[in-house]
C-alpha cells in the first residue's frame, strides 16, 4: 500500500487516496462473502483494465496470505508504463504468479486456459463489454464488474417511446443511458446462465461509478435472442456491443 501510494511511510492513509482505500476494503469484503465456501487449493484470475492495480495486489494478498489459496493472476492494460510499474512491484514482493501484460482486450488474444474469476473494474465504455464477453464465452464461474464511462448508448439513443422525457436533458440522458447499459448487461448475463446481483460497490460519495455486477455461473446457456432487449434497441434506435457480440 505504501508503494502504491495509498499509505504514507508512517502507514497512514494518504488523504487524496481515501476513496481508493474504501474501494479496496469494500471489494475484499465482497470477495470474502463470495468465496467463503471455496474449497479449491488454487485459483486463476484475470483482471481486465487493471490500471495501477491497487485492487489486483489486494486480491493476490487476500487469496495467498489470508485464504491460503494459491493465486495465479494476470492483469491486462493498454498502458505500457503502468504495466511495467506493476510488474516491478510484483517482482519486488516475490509475487511470482502475479503478472501484468500490455493488451487491448477488444482485439488481442487473451489467456486461453481455465479461468476461475474475472475482474473488470472501471474498464471504460465498451471495454467492459469485451471483458464480459470473454467471461461469458469462456464460462468463467465468477465475474465482478464495475462498469464505467457508458458512452455507447448515450451517443446513439433517439426518442421513440415512454422514456422520451428522460432524453430531453443532457445530464439526465447520460445517467439514464448508463443505467440502461448496465441493465442490458445484467440481463444478458442472466440469459447466459449467471446469477446476477446488482450491488452498490461503495458509497456514491467515494465514487460516482458505484454499481457492481456480481455474477456467478449457475448453468451454461446459449440463447439466440432476448426479445426485451431487442425491442428496446429497435424502439430507441441504438445498438449495444455485448448484445451484438453474443446474440446471433
Amino acid at each position: 500500500m505504501r508503494d502504491l501510494g495509498i499509505f504514507t511511510n508512517e502507514n497512514k492513509i494518504v488523504q487524496s487516496k481515501y476513496d481508493k482505500f474504501k474501494q479496496i476494503n469494500r471489494f475484499v469484503e465482497i470477495l470474502n462473502d463470495a468465496f467463503k465456501n471455496f474449497n479449491k487449493k488454487e485459483i486463476t484470475i484475470l483482471d481486465f483494465g487493471c490500471g495501477k492495480s491497487y485492487l489486483t495486489f489486494a486480491v493476490y494478498y487476500y487469496f495467498a496470505k489470508i485464504k491460503n489459496i494459491k493465486p495465479k493472476i494476470i492483469g491486462y492494460d493498454i498502458k505500457e508504463d503502468v504495466v511495467n510499474f506493476c510488474n516491478t512491484l510484483s517482482n519486488k514482493y516475490g509475487y511470482e504468479n502475479l503478472k501484468f501484460l500490455v493488451n487491448d482486450i477488444t482485439q488481442d488474444n487473451l489467456f486461453s486456459e481455465k479461468v476461475d474469476m474475472l475482474i473488470t473494474l472501471h474498464a471504460c465504455d465498451i471495454a467492459t463489454d469485451f471483458a464480459l464477453k470473454y467471461g461469458i464465452k469462456n464460462y468463467v464461474p465468477y465475474i465482478f464488474s464495475v462498469p464505467c464511462c457508458q458512452h455507447e448508448i448515450n451517443n446513439q439513443i433517439k426518442c421513440g417511446g415512454d422514456f422520451d422525457l428522460l432524453l430531453k436533458y443532457g445530464l439526465i440522458k447520460e445517467r439514464f443511458s448508463a443505467l440502461l447499459t448496465d441493465s442490458i448487461r445484467a440481463e444478458i448475463l442472466k440469459d447466459f446462465g449467471y446469477k446476477v446481483d446488482v450491488l452498490e460497490f461503495v458509497d456514491f460519495a467515494h465514487s460516482p461509478k458505484n454499481i457492481m455486477l456480481r455474477c456467478k455461473l449457475n448453468q451454461k446457456k446459449s440463447p439466440t435472442k432476448n426479445v426485451l432487449i431487442n425491442d428496446i434497441m429497435e424502439k430507441y434506435n441504438f445498438k449495444q456491443t455485448l448484445y451484438n457480440e453474443l446474440y446471433k
